[in-house]
């Protein structure tokens, strides 16, 4: 379903509520989002992160349909922007950039000063949303992870 600017006054944006985790599962399996269900994106580990006052997880809803996720998160210094996801038939008409924008203001509220995401190299679309919203590549920085569990 394609939208138009009058109609994005329709979209709720509103903290997630674990009573949309498989409403948020079939959201991220629409927007070919990689996720970990055996691990990080389990429905306790999600639980779990919502109950740290460092976590920002937004849904876009349209008529009781989620069309849109984002998780944002902060260590104190900087914030970080996750799981974003936008359903195939509502991209492009600027509920990525009315999610990302909800979780940089509430960020900045908390006196986080600078925002970041991470992209894999592969994924030129998110690159180019992530761009148009104002983001810089730096390709000065090099990411390395230790990871306990593969699915972490």
């Amino acid at each position: 379903m394609k939208l138009n600017q009058k109609n994005l006054s329709d979209i709720l944006i509103r903290e997630l509520r674990m009573t949309d985790y498989d409403k948020l599962i079939a959201l991220w399996n629409k927007a070919k989002l990689l996720y970990k269900p055996e691990g990080r994106d389990r429905q306790d580990n999600i639980e779990r992160e919502l109950k740290k006052p460092t976590a920002i997880f937004l849904v876009a809803e349209k008529n009781e349909e989620l069309i849109g996720s984002i998780f944002g998160t902060h260590d104190g210094r900087k914030g970080w922007i996750n799981r974003l996801a936008v359903a195939p038939g509502y991209r492009k008409q600027g509920i990525a950039a009315k999610l990302v924008k909800e979780v940089e203001n509430r960020l900045f509220d908390m006196g986080i000063g600078i925002i970041a995401c991470l992209i894999e190299d592969w994924n030129t679309e998110s690159m180019e949303v992530f761009e148009k919203m104002g983001y810089k590549q730096h390709n000065d920085i090099t990411y390395y992870t230790k990871r306990r569990f593969v699915d972490v």
